[in-house]
């Protein structure tokens, strides 16, 4: 038997419903897993990315840590795939774009509904915010992207099970509209 397909997979700043779908493939997961094996990802666990075949990032580009590990998952993976619209295009993160970053902090922490407490955090352990949140392709060189917010269970799955069998992929409408 060859050797499995080695596949990481992260969130950015998103929702994390990408991998939900990624869970969504259902028992299919059963065949998967019989051609994969997963390296740092949040179904693993695993914290530290190895050398893997497949990278797959779902989330836009908002702060300085999701800069670090999306570089690293570059430096890691042989093809790099840009999972769902905060991927793609910075999706429901990147609607503060529109908005100066110092006039978001001040509506979440100091003039906004609820507060009891008013001040920006300036904590070390916070990820320091980049002006604006970016998709992916604009940090690093993306491979592949997989359109959807998220994409269907169904869609993640013909896409990888073609990706794996080196074919060209070939997404059905049916797995691509949303209307």
């Amino acid at each position: 038997m060859s050797a499995k397909i080695k596949v990481a997979t992260t969130s950015l700043a998103g929702c994390f419903g990408c991998h939900m779908s990624l869970l969504d493939i259902d028992e299919r997961i059963l065949a998967l897993v019989e051609l994969v094996e997963f390296d740092r990802s949040p179904l693993t666990d695993i914290k530290q990315i190895g050398a893997c075949d497949l990278g797959l990032i779902e989330g836009g580009v908002a702060n300085a840590e999701n800069v670090e590990v999306l570089r690293d998952f570059r430096r890691h993976c042989k093809i790099l795939v840009a999972v769902g619209a905060c991927a793609i295009s910075g999706g429901i993160p990147a609607m503060r774009n529109s908005f100066a970053l110092a006039d978001c902090l001040t509506e979440s922490y100091v003039t906004g509904i609820g507060i009891h407490n008013p001040g920006v955090p300036n904590d070390p352990e916070i990820p320091l915010l980049l002006n604006q949140v970016h998709p992916i392709h604009e940090v690093v060189k993306v491979d592949y992207f997989l359109p959807g917010c998220p994409p269907s269970g169904d869609a993640i799955w013909t896409f990888l099970t073609e990706l794996l069998a080196g074919q060209p992929i070939s997404l059905p409408y049916t797995q691509l509209h949303y209307d």
